[in-house]
C-alpha cells in the first residue's frame, strides 16, 4: 500500500496521532529531503529507511518503488513540509500505483495554501491554486493572465528571490487587488501581511523577504472586468 503522509509545515506540534501510526508501520519512508524527514522522524523516535524521491530524481526512483510496492511492502510519502503531491514530488508515484491497481490512500494534515487562504481575509468560498509560477518575467506574466478574469480567489508559492518580481508582473497583470503574503505558517514569527498588491509591493522592497511565500490575491470583480474589456 502507498499512503501520502501530511507533515507539519512548521510546528512539530501540528503532527497528527494517525500520521505518526503510519510511519510507525511503514515498511519504507518516500521522502524528498531525507536529512529533513529524518530530523522529523528523530524527533518522535521513528527509525525507518528512506529512500530519496525527488523531482531531479523521480523517474529513476520510480521503478525501484514500484518494485517495493508490488512486493507487498507498505511505503509512507512525505514531503519536506506539509500534504504530498501539493507543488512537490508524488503525482506521478500515485499514478503508477493506481495504474497497478496498487491500494493508495493519504493521512490529511497541514497544507500551507489552506491556511494562507483562511487567514487572508479575501473570500474563501471558491478559490485557485496555482502553486509555483515561472521564473521569468515573460512567461510568468502570461501565466498570470490565465486567470485575469476568474473571480475565484487565486493562491500561489513563490521563493523569497523571486517574491518580488512576482508581485511586479502580478500589479501589472491584475491591477492594484486586495491582497495577502504568508510565511512562517505555524511558526513563532508566523506572518500575514495583507493590503494592495501596490503596498505589499513597497513593503517588501523595504524589509527584503526571507523564505518561503503563500500569496493570495482577490479574483476578478465587475471593476477589474470593465478594465479589461477596455484595454482589449
Amino acid at each position: 500500500m502507498l499512503t501520502l503522509v501530511s507533515t507539519p509545515i512548521g510546528n512539530l506540534g501540528d503532527m497528527s496521532q494517525r500520521a505518526l501510526e503510519t510511519l510507525q508501520q511503514a515498511d519504507v519512508v518516500v521522502s524528498e529531503d531525507t536529512r529533513k524527514t529524518g530530523f522529523l522522524l528523530n524527533h518522535f523516535e521513528i527509525k525507518k529507511p528512506q529512500i530519496s524521491f525527488r523531482e531531479d530524481n523521480e523517474q529513476r526512483v520510480l521503478p525501484k518503488l514500484m518494485e517495493e510496492l508490488n512486493s507487498g511492502r507498505n511505503i509512507a510519502l512525505v514531503t519536506d513540509a506539509g500534504t504530498p503531491a501539493i507543488s512537490d514530488p508524488g503525482f506521478i508515484l500515485v499514478r503508477a500505483a493506481l495504474a497497478e491497481n496498487i491500494p493508495v490512500t493519504a493521512v490529511p494534515g497541514p497544507t500551507a495554501l489552506i491556511m494562507a487562504v483562511i487567514l487572508s481575509g479575501l473570500p474563501v468560498h471558491s478559490f485557485t491554486f496555482r502553486g509555483f509560477g515561472p521564473r521569468k518575467h515573460g512567461p510568468r506574466k502570461r501565466w498570470l493572465a490565465i486567470d485575469v478574469a476568474s473571480p475565484h480567489t487565486l493562491i500561489f508559492y513563490e521563493s523569497p528571490h523571486r517574491l518580488i518580481a512576482f508581485l511586479e508582473d502580478a500589479l501589472e497583470v491584475y491591477g492594484d487587488r486586495q491582497a495577502a503574503v504568508a510565511n512562517d505558517l505555524t511558526k513563532k514569527f508566523e506572518t500575514v501581511l495583507r493590503g494592495s498588491l501596490s503596498e505589499l509591493l513597497a513593503q517588501f522592497k523595504e524589509n527584503p523577504p526571507l523564505g518561503e511565500y503563500s500569496v493570495v490575491i482577490a479574483g476578478a470583480g465587475e471593476k477589474d472586468l470593465d478594465n479589461s474589456d477596455e484595454e482589449d
